[in-house]
C-alpha cells in the first residue's frame, strides 16, 4: 500500500469512523418500523439477501426512490451513487466506477462495468440505456465482481430489476410527465394475475426537443432531439406446488434522434454553448429486441436450480456531420481524397451501421436452507456476432452519397466460464467466503474492408484469453445482522484483436481490489450508515485511442487507486435525508509511451507517433470527489401528503484521456434539483420539479477527434422544469 498524504489519511479515517458504533439491523424479510427505513434487498449473489448482510460496496435504489430523486435515465445514476462517472456520446454509454471501466470504444473492445437487466448480461455499451422505465430496483456494485458476474466487471456491475408480475392481482399504472423543451414522457404498466399465471406489460413513449439549436441556414437536422418507444412483457408461471417458477420476458426498443448535439470547439459563428451550425443530414437510430426464459426449480428443500437463456438482437444506424460546420468544403472531384487533401478540405459525412446478435445461457445450483453453509455453483456461455460497417464521404457535405474510406468487419465472440462461491459461518458471528471463476474467451475478427496496405483482404485474426478470477473474504456479524467485512477480489476483461491487421492484439485487463467496510443501522432502524475503504491494483489497462485516424486499443499502462465511500440514509417520520460521499485517488502506476488521439506527435524517448504518459498522472474518468445529498419532509394536510424535496450533487473534475488538456478536461460541477409532490392517496400522485435549478452551464462530455468526425463538447442539460402525474387503478 502506498504512503498516504495527511489529507488522504483524514478522509479514510472519517469514512471508517462509525464502525465502532453499536447498531440494530434487519433481516431481509423484516417489515419496516413505523416511520423507519425500509428493508433493502439485493440479488448480486444470485439469491435475495439484505443489503446489510452482503460484503459488497453498493448503492441500491428502488423504483420509487429513483422517481423521488429525479433519476429518469442511466446518466443520472452518477448524481445519486458515489464513485460513478457516466459519459454518453455517439452510440455508447460509458460507465466507470472508481476510475475503472471504459473511456472510449473500439470495434472489438468491451466495457469494464457489467450491466444486467433481469438477469441478462447486456455485453455492449450501445444498448444499456434503453430499458430505463418501469424499474423495480437498481443495484450499483463497486469493485470487481469476478466470481458471480464474471468477465467485463473489472470496475463493478449494475443490476437492473423490473417489477415481477403479481399473482392474484389486477392493476394498471400510468405515469405522465410534461416538461419544457416539449418533453413528453408516458409510462404505462398493466398487471394481470391469476392463481399461478401472471403477466406484466409495460411501455414507454418519450419525445423531447434538443437543448441545442442548429442555426445553420441550410440545416437538415436538429441534433439532440429524442423520440423513443419501448415495450416490455414478463409472463410468470408457477407450478408443481410452488417448486417451479418460470419467467418468459420480451422487450422491444426503438430510439430515434438527430444524433448528438456536439459544440465545435473552434466555432467562429456563435459562442453560445447551445448553438451549433451543421449542414449535413444527421441521425441516430437504435432498435432491437431481447427475449429470455428464466426458470427456478426447488430440487429439494435445500437446493434450487436456476437456468436462463437469452437472445438479443439490436442495431445502430447513425450518420454524422463529420466537420461539425455548415461551411467546410468537401474534396473537389479533380483531387484525390489523400490525407493532405482532406486536411485542406475537411468537409465530410460519416455513416455507421453496427449490429449485435447475442446468445447467452447460464445455469446455477444454489443452496436455499438456513444452515451455516451457503453455496452457489454455475456455468455461463455466450456466443455473438457483431458485423460493423463504417463509411466516410469526403466528396460531399450534405449527405453520404459514396464512400472513399470504408471499414467493414465482423467479430465473432465466444465466452465460457464455470464458477462457484461458498459462504460458511465458523461461528454465529464469523463468516468466511471464497469464490472462483475460470473464464475462456475467444474473438475471431475478420476485416472485409479496411484502410491501409501490406495485407490481403479479407484478413482474419483470432485472440484467446483465459483467466482465473475470484474473491475471498472474512465477515463479522454483530448485533442484529450488522456487518464488518474485509475482502480481496479480482476482476478481468478479455483481450481482443485490433482493427488494423498490422497492429498487435491487446491483452486482458485485470483489477485486484482489497476492501474493508461496515454496514450498520442505528436508532431502531431509522438511520443507516454504510462505508468502505479500498485499494486497487489495476494491470494492463485497455486504453482505446486513434492511430492514423483508426481506433486502436493498447495495454501499455498500469494503475493504482485508493479511496472510500460513505452513504447515510435517515427516516424519522415525515423527515427523510440521504447523503453519499466518494473519494478517489487514481493514478497511473508506471510511465509509458502511447498514442494520443488529439495531438499526434513524438515525445522525447518515445517511438514515432507516441507520446509520454508519466507515472502519477490521473486515470481517465476518475473524479476525486463525488458527493450527493437530499432532504425532504412530508406534511399531512388532511387527505393529502405534501412533500417538498431538494437535492445536490457534485462531481469534481475529470479527464477523458490520459493526456490532460482543454480538449479532455470535464470540469467539476454542482447541480441542484427541487421537487414538490402531492400524494392524493394510493391512486394519485402529482409532482412539480425543477432540475438544474441554478441553470448551471457545464460540460457533460468531451468528444475526441476521429477520422469520421471532429471532436467537440456535449453540454449538460440546462434548467428543465415540468409536472408529473402518476395514477394507479385496480387491486
Amino acid at each position: 500500500m502506498p504512503d498516504l498524504t495527511l489529507r488522504s489519511r483524514a478522509v479514510l479515517a472519517v469514512l471508517m469512523s462509525t464502525v465502532a458504533t453499536p447498531a440494530l439491523a434487519q433481516a431481509v424479510d423484516e417489515p419496516a418500523n413505523d416511520g423507519g427505513l425500509e428493508a433493502i434487498v439485493v440479488t448480486a449473489e444470485r439469491r435475495e439477501q439484505s443489503l446489510q448482510a452482503v460484503p459488497i460496496s453498493a448503492t441500491v435504489l428502488s423504483g420509487e426512490e429513483l422517481q423521488r430523486k429525479g433519476v429518469s435515465n442511466l446518466n443520472d445514476i452518477q448524481q445519486v451513487a458515489p464513485s460513478v462517472a457516466i459519459n454518453t456520446f455517439n452510440r455508447s454509454t460509458f460507465i466507470n466506477i472508481r476510475g475503472v471501466g471504459i473511456a472510449q470504444s473500439a470495434p472489438t473492445s468491451n466495457p469494464g462495468v457489467a450491466y444486467y437487466i433481469d438477469g441478462q448480461l447486456i455485453p455492449h455499451e450501445q444498448f444499456i440505456g434503453h430499458s430505463f422505465f418501469d424499474i423495480g430496483t437498481i443495484e450499483v456494485l463497486r469493485g470487481p465482481q469476478g466470481t458471480l458476474t464474471g468477465q467485463n466487471s473489472t470496475g463493478g456491475a449494475i443490476y437492473v430489476r423490473t417489477p415481477e408480475p403479481e399473482f392474484d392481482s389486477t392493476f394498471a399504472i400510468g405515469d405522465v410527465t410534461v416538461a419544457n423543451y416539449d418533453r413528453y414522457r408516458a409510462v404505462a404498466a398493466l398487471n394481470l394475475g391469476g392463481e399461478d399465471v401472471a403477466l406484466r406489460i409495460a411501455g414507454v413513449h418519450e419525445e423531447r426537443d434538443s437543448f441545442t439549436r442548429n442555426i445553420a441556414a441550410n440545416a437538415q437536422s436538429q441534433p439532440g432531439n429524442l423520440n423513443m418507444d419501448a415495450i416490455r412483457a414478463n409472463l410468470r408461471l408457477r407450478g408443481m406446488d410452488g417448486r417451479l417458477t418460470v419467467n418468459v420476458r420480451g422487450e422491444y426498443f426503438d430510439v430515434r434522434s438527430d444524433n448528438n448535439a456536439v459544440k465545435n470547439r473552434n466555432d467562429k459563428v456563435s459562442s453560445n454553448p447551445f448553438e451549433i451550425e451543421e449542414d449535413a443530414l444527421s441521425f441516430q437510430n437504435q432498435a432491437g429486441y431481447r427475449i429470455s426464459t428464466e426458470a427456478r426449480y426447488d430440487v429439494s428443500d435445500s437446493v434450487q436450480a436456476r437456468g436462463l437463456v437469452s437472445w438479443q438482437d439490436g442495431y445502430t444506424h447513425d450518420q454524422t456531420d463529420g466537420d461539425r460546420t455548415a461551411t467546410a468544403q468537401a474534396v473537389p472531384a479533380n483531387l484525390s481524397t489523400s490525407s493532405a487533401n482532406t486536411r485542406t478540405y475537411p468537409g465530410r459525412v460519416s455513416n455507421g451501421d453496427t449490429r449485435f446478435k447475442t446468445l447467452i445461457g447460464e445455469f446455477n445450483l444454489l443452496s436455499t436452507d438456513k444452515g451455516p453453509l451457503q453455496w452457489v455453483v454455475g456455468g455461463f456461455v455466450m456466443d455473438e456476432t457483431v458485423p460493423v460497417t463504417l463509411l466516410r464521404d469526403n466528396r460531399n457535405t450534405l449527405d453520404l452519397l459514396q464512400s472513399n474510406s470504408s471499414i467493414i468487419t465482423e467479430a465473432k465472440n465466444t465466452s465460457q466460464s464455470v464458477f462457484g462461491q461458498v459462504n460458511y459461518y465458523v461461528t454465529p458471528a464469523i463468516e468466511v467466503l471464497a469464490g472462483a471463476r475460470y473464464s475462456f474467451d475467444k474473438q475471431v475478427y475478420t476485416r472485409l474492408a479496411v484502410p491501409g496496405a501490406g495485407f490481403t483482404l479479407p484478413f482474419t485474426s483470432e485472440a484467446k484469453s483465459e483467466q482465473l478470477t475470484g474473491k475471498i473474504g472474512l465477515n463479522y456479524h454483530f448485533g442484529a445482522d450488522n456487518l464488518l467485512y474485509v475482502t480481496a477480489s479480482k476482476g478481468y476483461k478479455a483481450g481482443g484483436v485490433n482493427l488494423t491487421p498490422n497492429t498487435p492484439d491487446f491483452k486482458p485487463e485485470r483489477n485486484f481490489v482489497y476492501e474493508a467496510g461496515f454496514k450498520t443501522e442505528l436508532l431502531d432502524r431509522h438511520l443507516r450508515v454504510n462505508g468502505d475503504v479500498f485499494y486497487s491494483d489495476y494491470k494492463d489497462i485497455q486504453l482505446s485511442s486513434l492511430v492514423g485516424g483508426l481506433p486502436t486499443t493498447q495495454n501499455a499502462l498500469a494503475g493504482r487507486a485508493y479511496g472510500g465511500e460513505l452513504e447515510v440514509t435517515a427516516q424519522f417520520g415525515g423527515f427523510a435525508a440521504n447523503a453519499g460521499l466518494g473519494y478517489l485517488d487514481a493514478k497511473f502506476k508506471n510511465s509509458a509511451c502511447i498514442s494520443d488521439t488529439n495531438a499526434a506527435g513524438t515525445d522525447p524517448g518515445c517511438a514515432t507517433n507516441l507520446r509520454f504518459v508519466p507515472k502519477g498522472r490521473v486515470l481517465p474518468f476518475s473524479p476525486e470527489w463525488t458527493v450527493n445529498a437530499g432532504v425532504q419532509y412530508t406534511l399531512s394536510l388532511g387527505s393529502v401528503d405534501v412533500t417538498p424535496r431538494v437535492q445536490w450533487s457534485y462531481l469534481s473534475e475529470q479527464y477523458a484521456t490520459p493526456f490532460p488538456s482543454v480538449n479532455t478536461l470535464v470540469p467539476g460541477r454542482n447541480l441542484f434539483d427541487a421537487r414538490l409532490t402531492f400524494d392524493l392517496g394510493r391512486k394519485y400522485k402529482l409532482e412539480g420539479f425543477v432540475n438544474n435549478l441554478t441553470n448551471k452551464t457545464y460540460i457533460a462530455t468531451q468528444i475526441q477527434n476521429s477520422s469520421s468526425a471532429d471532436g467537440g463538447i456535449i453540454y449538460g442539460a440546462p434548467r428543465t422544469w415540468g409536472v408529473r402525474l402518476k395514477v394507479e387503478i385496480g387491486n
